[in-house]
């Protein structure tokens, strides 16, 4: 789910790590980094009940920076204090893995190493999908073609249309049964156990960026553990995720018949488009929204992440930065680019472009940032909406504005609930990808933009 990208979310309560010598600290048997015994690193939920509970029950007894990826529900929940995005990042060390080298200068501090981009979209769309459903065909083509005995992947719970319940597709038709937008946490990970049971050797995963950064980082051992010979990444961008009953909430409070909504997307358009059981397309305003109303709706670990493109798949598959209509994909590493060759003769191309300039209204958001301006006159809100929309980033910049504002609000948020964090969960490329904002940043919150060493 991605939300308003002029908006500044708060909540959360700060879980304090005592910056010290923690190895030497902590008890034999226990976790350095957590102080955590490798036995009690959070309740177990199974995988029935967690995506119909509100965020206070879902993770109670957990950190309060959780997303409730899964793995601590699974045999594997000894990795976490080793792999969990939350307790450190490993995103440089991983990437040397699987690229041989750091990112470059420019778009990939902010989308993550690439070798290609692209606009596509299936020239049949896939039935039930939220875009054109190339997702959900590539996982489908992996299991006709054989390269995989299983897909990870979200279908919608029983009797609900965004509530997510983790699958273990072992059939293409099972795979296109998942197609659809799922905006809420998703226990993927959980699923390692039936992975591990059913004697699967080539997998593929679809999930977001939390999750893969998780399971990249566990990868090794999984493999080790698990016979895992071959693993296919698809990831989807991913923002501001939510549970169920508060994604419910978030729809009664922008749309005029939140029961009949079966997809919707915040688009490149600065709207929110929610289409109904009818066809019918209901549109909204990012800057119509009731901001008021949706303080501390997205959970602490969503306002912690610095991922949003999904940087460790070997494929990504989302709409940022193409035109309407269209989907953005990064080919990451070979073998997505062999994924995306599978499907290849199904798509269509169009070329990636790019209008606007992000950096105008950068120092305006900082301040945005800092104070919460309070909600305009309908006039001028309809006026603001007319000048994103014709004047506004567009295509990749606007991909570029709207992860450069993520970045900016979820570093103040870390600063403000979670200080002692940052140095643990904020790679690099944040603060060069932000370097240019340095002086505004500096001049509204009065401290530098880059931590002192």
């Amino acid at each position: 789910m991605a939300s308003d990208p002029s908006s500044a979310a708060a909540g959360g309560a700060s879980l304090d790590l005592p910056e010290m010598d923690l190895a030497a600290m902590t008890p034999v048997g226990m976790d350095p980094l957590t102080g955590l015994d490798p036995e009690d690193l959070g309740p177990a939920k199974g995988l029935r009940e967690p995506t119909l509970l509100s965020k206070d029950e879902r993770l109670r007894g957990r950190p309060k920076l959780c997303s409730d990826c899964g793995l601590c529900d699974s045999q594997f929940k000894p990795l976490m204090a080793s792999s969990c995005t939350f307790v450190r990042q490993h995103v440089p060390e991983i990437e040397q893995r699987l690229h041989g080298r750091e990112r470059r200068e420019g778009d990939e501090l902010r989308f993550g190493i690439f070798r290609a981009m692209y606009g596509a979209r299936m020239r049949q769309p896939a039935s039930g999908a939220q875009w054109s459903g190339m997702v959900t065909s590539l996982g489908a083509a992996l299991l006709e073609t054989g390269q995989v005995e299983g897909v990870i992947t979200a279908a919608a719970a029983p009797g609900t249309r965004f509530a997510p319940r983790p699958v273990l597709a072992r059939t293409p038709d099972a795979v296109r049964a998942s197609a659809g937008n799922k905006p809420c946490l998703s226990p993927n990970l959980a699923l390692l156990d039936e992975v591990r049971a059913a004697g699967i050797k080539r997998l593929a995963f679809i999930g977001t960026g939390c999750q893969v950064q998780i399971l990249r980082a566990a990868e090794p051992q999984l493999r080790e553990q698990m016979g895992l010979e071959h693993l296919d990444v698809i990831g989807i961008p991913c923002s501001d995720n939510v549970t169920y009953p508060d994604l419910q909430f978030f729809l009664t409070q922008v749309s005029r018949s939140p029961e009949t909504i079966v997809h919707y997307e915040f688009m490149q358009d600065y709207r929110l488009w929610m289409r109904h059981d009818d066809g019918d397309i209901e549109r909204v305003n990012f800057i119509d929204f009731p901001m008021d109303k949706l303080d501390g709706v997205f959970p602490s670990a969503c306002l912690s992440c610095f991922d949003y493109a999904n940087s460790l798949a070997d494929i990504t598959i989302g709409y940022m930065g193409a035109r309407l209509g269209w989907q953005w994909v990064l080919v990451r590493t070979e073998r997505g680019q062999a994924m995306l060759d599978l499907i290849k003769p199904q798509l269509e191309f169009r070329e990636l472009d790019s209008a606007g300039d992000r950096n105008r209204g950068m120092p305006r958001y900082i301040r945005m940032l800092a104070e919460p301006p309070g909600k305009p006159p309908k006039p001028i809100r309809r006026l603001i909406a007319f000048l994103q929309r014709r004047r506004g980033p567009r295509g990749l910049e606007f991909a570029r504005a709207v992860i450069e504002m993520k970045l900016l609000r979820n570093l103040q948020y870390l600063r403000s609930h979670f200080p002692r964090f940052e140095q643990r969960v904020v790679h690099p490329a944040v603060y060069q990808t932000l370097a240019p904002y340095a002086g505004d940043y500096a001049e509204t919150f009065g401290r530098p933009l880059e931590p002192e060493k």
